[in-house]
Order: C-alpha cells, then structure tokens, then sequence
C-alpha cells in the first residue's frame, strides 16, 4: 500500500509531509491575445502581456491602423513600456495619429527586461520625439520581420531606431529581416534610419537579389545608418542610398561609423548626399566616397 500511495502521489505532482499537502502549480505559459482595432485595445494588450514575464503575441487586426492620439507610456511612448517579451503580427499599422501629428511621442520603448518583435507587415509609423528613437527606443531587444519603420522622426539620435547608448547593463540588439526603412529622420542627431549607440548590435539583412533598402532617411551625420562606439553593426544584402545628411560639411549622408566593428556584405552604399561614408573613423567596409 505504501508503494502504491507513493505512486500516486508522483502522477497527482504533489509531495506529503507530515503537517501539510503542496500542490506544484503549472508554470505560466505564453499567451495569444487577438487585439481590436482601436488605439484602447491596443494599450489593454500591451499591459496584459507585461504582466507576466512569459513571451506572448498580440495578434492586430488584419489591415487596421492604430492610431494613437496621445502617450501611454510616460510623456514620451505612444504604447506602454514593453517590459517582457512581446511579438505582434500584422498586417496593421501603428501611428502617431495626434491633432496634425505634432504629439510628442515615439510609437515603442522597450526596457533592458523587454523585447519587441514585429512580423508579418507590421509598420510604425509617424512617431515623433524629443530625444531618441522616434520610432523605437531600444534598451532591450528589437526584431523587425517584413515589417517597417517609416517617416518617424527624432531630435537626438535614430529617427527610426536607437539603440541607446549603454555604458554597462543589458547591452541592446537589434535585427531587421526583410524590413525596409524609409522616410525618417533626426534633425541633428546621428542615424535617420538607424542608431546604434555604445555597445549596442545591429543585423541589417536582405535577400540576395531582393535587397533591404534603407532609403530617403535623414540626419545631422549617418543619413541611413550611424554606429557609434557600438559592439557590432552588420550589413547584408542591404543597399544604403539616397539619404542624406543634414549638416553638409564632411558628414556622411549613408552610413557614418565611430570606432566600433562593422561588416558589409553585398551591400552597396551608394547616392547619398553630401557623400557616401566621408568622414567615419575607422572607415566603413566597401564604402567609397
């Protein structure tokens, strides 16, 4: 009988003491949540996702735009700050929607604890900050799938993205697959497209034969892209061309580097104004003019 009592106590997954029975609750599991068309639902879903600390994905609603009036997320982020992991999958678009677009609100933050994937034809739009990341201020992880960042704009650093500059702690990656990037800009900073600060990591990556254009961005210095004493930036099958930067005299309109490890791979950095990549120490890979 004793056997037989030990058995079952193994199958029912709890344990017998002398004075008490504990019951081994099931670990949480990562969730769905099918989100409404509309600015509301959209905030709802992002903080039942960061009230657990399990990965979850909000799915929006085919073809919506949510437009997002006013800040969620303390005076400077349209949604609240994403503290877990959180994928959302489109198509939709997010945008600033406020009276005239002049809301003072990038669309994302993601915390060191948080990460943000967007799959599946999700666009940020329309995001407009003062600071950094118009689009998305990134201190955790950020990855973009056929999905885009288009005409948001930044008074710091990253019009589209910055991964912002992180002296110690959780450093910030970034990945675009697929993900083109256009019409953003900084209006003094670094990066129209793209920031990617102090021990931050970049992934750019196309299709060979289809590649990820990163176009008609830009900003004081890095029209498209500026790595600045970043861990790692990584261009492939990208193709950097006509952005432009803002501060004429010897600043780079595509990409501008400042120390930090680049590659480029198939890449080609090309018809941006005032010039290509002058001006970056140490230079950028396969980048003339």
């Amino acid at each position: 009988m004793r056997r037989i009592s030990t058995i079952v106590q193994a199958l029912l997954g709890v344990t017998a003491t002398t004075t008490a029975l504990v019951v081994l609750a099931p670990a949480a599991q990562a969730i769905t949540i099918p989100v409404a068309c509309g600015e509301n639902a959209l905030v709802a879903a992002v903080n039942q996702a960061n009230s657990t600390p399990t990965s979850d994905t909000l799915v929006l609603a085919g073809g919506c735009t949510y437009g997002m009036t006013t800040s969620h997320g303390g005076p400077s982020n349209a949604l609240p700050v994403i503290t877990t992991p959180i994928e959302m999958v489109g198509p939709a678009t997010v945008t600033n929607a406020s009276l005239l677009g002049l809301g003072l609100f990038r669309i994302a933050e993601v915390g060191p604890t948080g990460s943000l994937t967007l799959t599946t034809g999700v666009a940020f739009t329309r995001g407009n900050v003062l600071g950094n990341g118009g689009g998305i201020l990134n201190r955790g992880a950020v990855t973009l799938t056929g999905s885009t960042l288009t005409g948001n704009t930044a008074s710091g650093n990253g019009g589209g993205l910055a991964n912002v500059d992180t002296p110690n702690g959780t450093a910030p990656a970034a990945t675009f697959t697929n993900s083109p990037l256009s019409g953003n800009t900084t209006l003094l900073g670094n990066g129209g497209a793209l920031y990617n600060g102090l021990r931050g990591t970049l992934t750019v990556t196309g299709v060979s034969g289809s590649p990820l254009f990163i176009t008609g961005n830009s900003a004081g210095r890095g029209g498209g892209i500026a790595a600045v004493s970043s861990t790692a930036t990584t261009l492939t099958q990208t193709a950097v061309t006509n952005n432009h930067a803002l501060l004429t005299l010897g600043n780079s309109g595509g990409v501008h580097r400042q120390g930090g490890t680049m590659t480029t791979t198939n890449s080609p950095i090309t018809a941006n104004t005032a010039n290509n990549c002058v001006g970056s120490a140490p230079a950028v890979p396969n980048c003339t003019g």
